[in-house]
């Protein structure tokens, strides 16, 4: 007997009726679910009425904008659902502000409806290629391993005497992933997702340098590592205990 996929379900909030709309129009020809709102209240309202499997979110409207509705999303209920930002093309800062906060991708304005729907459907494969345990965005925390501290709220990496280590900006996603999912075997496909791929430092290859560049920089021997850990023909596990260090512990 023969089962059929029910389409995915798009929810697009875009204060511009006519991008709305069109967006729409072309999404339900290619196969969607679309459900649509014009801002935060009406986005609300569309999450609490049905089950949505991704959102197209505006970054530039009235009143409530998008880096505000992505934040709230990320801290509430519908945490998981996957979010591609539509940004401004002269916008760098806000694109950068939207991927920090948690959004899935971004897509300038105006964009090719084509372009959109290849990146939606790209989103929603890395997404569903992860367990749900590991598509929850922490909150920012102040994390202990061994001699060193990770600070997700700054994005700086500490030793034990207090001093900075530089990082750059794929070194630090890959560590914060490591220390947010300790004594769980990740593999390649997985870091790159979870390390937002998008970006061209980050491919399939170039995962095995930047693991190679953080044991260099957490003085991990990868013979008998104290944190990073090979595991043959399946990926790396972070295998030195995490803890939260709590404000009080710092002071």
């Amino acid at each position: 007997m023969e089962t059929t996929e029910s389409p995915d379900h798009i929810l697009i909030v875009d204060d511009d009726a006519e991008i709305r709309e069109l967006t729409a129009l072309y999404l339900r020809k290619t196969g969607n679910k679309v459900s649509t709102a014009a801002n935060g209240k009406q986005m609300r309202a569309a999450l609490d009425g049905a089950a949505v499997d991704l959102i197209v979110l505006d970054v530039m409207m009235p009143g409530e904008d998008g880096l505000s509705l992505c934040r709230e999303l990320r801290s509430g209920p519908d945490k998981i659902i996957p979010i591609l930002m539509l940004t401004a093309r002269a916008d760098e800062t806000d694109r950068v502000v939207g991927l920090e906060m948690g959004a899935d991708d971004y897509l300038t304005k105006p964009f090719a409806a084509r372009e959109l729907l290849a990146r939606i459907k790209a989103v929603l494969r890395r997404t569903r290629m992860l367990p749900p345990h590991l598509r929850e965005q922490k909150p920012p925390a102040m994390l202990q391993f061994g001699e060193w501290q990770l600070d997700t709220l700054a994005r700086h990496l500490l030793d034990r005497g207090n001093v900075m280590v530089t990082l750059s900006g794929a070194e630090y996603r890959l560590l914060q992933v490591f220390v947010e999912h300790p004594q769980r075997v990740l593999n390649r496909d997985q870091l790159l997702n979870l390390t937002q791929g998008r970006d061209a430092e980050l491919f399939e290859r170039s995962i095995d340098l930047l693991v190679s560049r953080l044991r260099q920089h957490l003085r991990d021997d990868a013979r008998e590592p104290r944190y990073i850990k090979t595991v043959r023909s399946e990926g790396y596990v972070f295998c030195a205990q995490v803890t939260e260090v709590s404000a009080q512990a710092e002071a």
